[in-house]
């Protein structure tokens, strides 16, 4: 099932995909209000879901609404960086320092934003994408083995980890170059965990004004999605609706020869295989 979030024009709602039509779930008859509410409930609420979906007809079209970020502000939005070996190696060539551990960092919430929305560049200089796997955890984890980690994720979408790469190095957690206001959209919506067999072989890939920029595939992540679910629950808790962005490949623009940072205008369309893929504009007016 996909889980959409959108506005019709009378503020947000939640939905359920269906052909290129939405079903409300509200008005289905959904007793739960969130997406985060749905996360929590786990597979029964996906159950149940997807059986008043199927008896259902979509309530709107897709052309017809603004869709949202898939899911109600998260309480954590932690990103993992260099998780690929090819981008591993630009971050070498750039002089960032590699680690013995997996490297991660807060997204401030207060950055997600629509699969469709503008990214407002703030006041970088050097404004950069990043597509990455997102996943939308589920099941409370605390201590959580790799072998156990599936089960605590609810689903994915397509993110881009937009940084400000001027900003990225201002302290060592990477955390103000990477939440400006704008720099997290995600989307389109989210695919429930009993539709993608295997995370880790997804196709994903960014465009820049339609140039293939980012061409790779999640099997190559040096830490796979359920190491780092063991890794963070080591230390803290996570919570159902909490987001895990999983890494990006090779071909950002920061490593390019000359650096090719994102302009007023630019269009990014980041795409994950089997999820879908969001498209934003850098803005103009701002």
């Amino acid at each position: 099932m996909k889980l959409v979030r959108f506005d019709d024009g009378k503020g947000p709602r939640i939905g359920a995909i269906k052909g290129n039509g939405i079903v409300d779930l509200v008005v289905a008859g959904s007793r739960w209000r969130t997406i985060r509410e749905i996360a929590g409930a786990g597979e029964a609420a996906v159950a149940e879901l997807s059986a008043m979906v199927v008896r259902r007809m979509p309530t709107r079209f897709l052309a017809d609404v603004r869709l949202l970020a898939p899911i109600e502000r998260p309480g954590k939005y932690l990103a993992i960086g260099m998780n690929y070996a090819k981008h591993l190696e630009e971050a070498d060539r750039l002089g960032v320092a590699r680690s013995k551990h997996q490297v991660w960092f807060n997204k401030q919430t207060t950055c997600v934003c629509g699969p469709h929305d503008e990214i407002d560049p703030g006041v970088s200089e050097q404004l950069d994408y990043e597509v990455e796997l997102g996943a939308v955890i589920g099941k409370p984890a605390k201590r959580v083995d790799a072998a156990d980690a599936r089960a605590h994720v609810f689903g994915y979408f397509v993110a881009n980890d937009v940084s400000a790469r001027d900003w990225q190095f201002h302290s060592p957690t990477f955390t103000m170059g990477k939440s400006f206001d704008t720099h997290g959209p995600i989307g389109p919506w989210i695919v429930t965990a009993d539709e993608i067999s295997d995370p880790h072989d997804l196709a994903l890939r960014s465009w820049v004004n339609g140039e293939l920029r980012q061409d790779s595939n999640t099997a190559n992540m040096i830490h796979n999605l359920w190491a780092q679910i063991a890794y963070l629950s080591t230390a803290f808790t996570l919570e159902p609706g909490d987001l895990i962005a999983t890494g990006t490949p090779e071909g950002v623009g920061v490593a390019m020869t000359p650096p090719r940072f994102l302009a007023p205008g630019d269009v990014v369309r980041c795409e994950v295989a089997g999820i879908g893929a969001i498209e934003n504009k850098v803005s103009t007016a701002f």
